[in-house]
């Protein structure tokens, strides 16, 4: 490394494999140098180092795969091919900005923001799900096992070295189309989050994901604000209570005051049943402008999915909540929702065993 932290300047190569037992701090502060003389070289580790906290030292450092020394190959040639189908298919988007926020606690807008997200990613379109909750954000959960191994803060932290390569290792990949950056772990942590990272990430996120859906939780503060400013839609996440129904118009009355116009405003109806003693027309009413979406109430489907971490469409494609938000997704998208699964798939589904994460009911 010290041989190669001279001699990069003159001719940096595309990728860095370094394969060694052990990689000390002395090391990763030798790599850390040398990926920031050469930003478009993707390093490699070949190490016997896999825990998380290695993990995040070496992300910290710039390197961008590590994987386990004892391969065989097969791991090296998969991220290889990563990188390379990652340098061919680079295009210039114009993401849609897609802001839930919840109207009140329990509103199920977390479970909204990441199941549209699957939702719209399987329509071959690349989404992030960005978790904004930064007290207690945990849309990770609701649709991925894997425990994140960066955080928000942590981009915020190391605000100067975000691009494409920087976000994406920052992510939890919960399919090779859609990826979620996890809030802060540490509530106290959220102070490393300013306004104008929001402002960088989003810019950034605009040109890699066709869309982005931000969960913003409950409440306004100096960051939900600042996405809500970016955001092309906002869709508030209500119940049909009268509770909701209060600090719903509350809500949209600070809307107005933030002066986004009623056409970004997108109301979306949770657990609707249909029979509800508060009909739709009298929600229409009380706050002044038409429900864009009703969301099916499917308790048993909703809590197996939260319960194992799957995506409801990917568990319970029959499902009616799965319907609703696939054609919630089209409504967003622009495009016709995917037909609803056959006789024979929908018994198959109704047939399958609930495992609640390493245990089956």
């Amino acid at each position: 490394l010290e041989r190669l932290a001279g001699t990069a300047e003159m001719a940096a190569p595309d990728v860095l494999l370094l394969v060694q037992p052990v990689i000390d701090d002395a090391d990763l502060a030798r790599i850390e140098r040398l990926a920031s003389r050469q930003q478009g070289m993707a390093i490699i580790l070949q190490c016997e180092q896999q825990g998380s906290d290695f993990l995040l030292k070496a992300m910290r450092a710039g390197v961008r795969e590590v994987l386990p020394r004892a391969d065989g190959g097969a791991a090296l040639n998969a991220a290889l091919q990563r990188l390379e189908d990652k340098s061919a298919r680079h295009v210039q988007r114009n993401g849609k900005v897609i802001a839930f926020a919840s109207c009140k606690g329990g509103s199920g807008a977390t479970f909204i923001a990441a199941n549209l997200a699957y939702a719209l990613s399987l329509d071959n379109q690349r989404v992030a799900l960005f978790d904004l909750n930064l007290q207690f954000g945990d849309a990770a959960l609701f649709v991925s096992d894997q425990k994140p191994t960066a955080t928000l803060s942590h981009v915020a932290q190391q605000i100067h070295r975000l691009d494409a390569s920087f976000l994406a290792a920052s992510m939890v990949q919960v399919t090779p189309n859609f990826s979620i950056l996890a809030a802060p772990e540490d509530p106290a942590h959220s102070s490393d989050v300013k306004p104008e990272h929001i402002d960088q990430l989003l810019h950034l996120a605009r040109s890699e994901y066709d869309f982005i859906v931000l969960d913003l939780g409950r409440g306004l503060d100096a960051i939900s604000v600042r996405a809500l400013d970016h955001a092309d839609m906002i869709c508030p996440v209500m119940q049909a209570t009268l509770p909701y129904i209060r600090d719903g118009k509350r809500l949209l009355q600070a809307f107005q005051s933030l002066e986004y116009p009623a056409s970004k405003i997108h109301l979306i109806l949770n657990r609707y049943a249909g029979d509800d003693e508060i009909r739709l027309r009298d929600l229409e009413a009380a706050y002044g402008q038409r429900i864009f979406h009703t969301i099916a109430n499917h308790y048993a489907a909703a809590a197996a999915s939260v319960n194992q971490g799957v995506p409801v469409l990917k568990l319970a494609p029959g499902s009616p909540l799965s319907k609703s938000l696939q054609e919630c997704a089209s409504k967003l998208s622009g495009r016709r929702a995917p037909a609803p699964a056959g006789l024979f798939s929908r018994l198959f589904q109704r047939s399958r065993p609930i495992h609640l994460r390493g245990e089956t009911a």
